[in-house]
């Protein structure tokens, strides 16, 4: 039914071309090959988007919101919470416009996040990619943040497997500690109920590096954060946090569930996954 060959350092470790004689085993395979990408950039591009100043690339992997660093410095004194988030990324156009819902919870330098990548709004966010990701089962994706550790865990609950990647000395190489923040207050708000001082929030590190945010600092919540806007290449991104709850989370949200495979890093285990497609949709009956 097909000839295969493979081709190097392309975005997956292996890439595997297919000459069709079945057009429907095709398009199933070009639709398959575009989520698995799909999941791993949108990870990544969630990390971006949450984390001022971030940079990231593919090998290092997505990982989900970071809360050290410069980031922790506008939670105070929150050190621990868990919340409803949504994130927000405004570009130059209506076309770069994104918006991902989700669950957060932090405590003692560990973040969660947890989405559902169908719930994803914005011009690029198609139907029905959203209908193949939950068939695919790679619609849920929980990202797990350890600096004591220095690694993170990207899980796919759906497909009982998770990637152990380390995280970049830059994400755990500063404390807390080694930064100060100047905040300069801008007016009062009120956000999603909440009365809410506005600030102008720069945070300084150990080397005068300096992150700028505008910070909504709720006084019925222990100043925290509920709404946090910072402007990155031109892209105005925007955390918004809902139904907070500053008690600890529980400790086991930090570790990746049990009876999952474990791959070394994302693009294996996206890998790992294209092939078993390949492996079940070869088996179909040509059209």
């Amino acid at each position: 039914m097909f000839k295969r060959k493979m081709l190097p350092c392309l975005p997956l470790a292996e890439r595997v071309v297919l000459t069709c004689k079945d057009k429907r085993f095709c398009m199933n395979m070009k639709t398959s090959i575009g989520i698995l990408l799909a999941g791993l950039l949108c990870g990544q591009t969630v990390r971006i988007q949450a984390q001022p100043g971030a940079r990231g690339g593919m090998g290092a992997g997505p990982r989900g919101p970071q809360f050290n660093g410069s980031m922790a410095k506008l939670f105070g004194e929150n050190a621990a919470f868990s919340a409803n988030l949504e994130m927000q990324t405004k570009g130059a156009s209506a076309d770069e416009t994104m918006t991902v819902p989700g669950k957060i919870a932090f405590a003692e330098g560990k973040s969660w996040f947890e989405m559902d990548m169908t719930q994803m709004k914005g011009s690029q966010a198609r139907p029905e990619a959203a209908t193949q990701m939950r068939n695919m089962g790679m619609d849920k994706m929980i990202m797990i943040s350890r600096s004591d550790k220095k690694v993170s865990y990207m899980v796919y609950p759906g497909l009982q497997a998770y990637a152990e990647t380390p995280l970049p000395e830059s994400e755990t190489g500063k404390p807390a500690g080694g930064f100060k923040v100047e905040t300069t207050e801008l007016g009062r708000e009120t956000v999603d109920g909440h009365p809410c001082v506005k600030n102008k929030a720069v945070v300084i590190d150990s080397e005068g590096s300096r992150h700028e945010s505008t910070v909504w600092n709720a006084t019925d919540l222990n100043k925290f954060p509920v709404k946090i806007e910072h402007n990155e290449q031109g892209a105005l991104s925007t955390m918004l946090f809902k139904d907070v709850k500053l008690s600890k989370p529980e400790a086991s949200l930090f570790d990746p569930p049990a009876g999952l495979t474990r791959y070394d890093n994302v693009q294996t285990l996206m890998q790992q996954q294209m092939m078993n497609a390949l492996s079940r949709w070869a088996r179909f009956p040509a059209a």
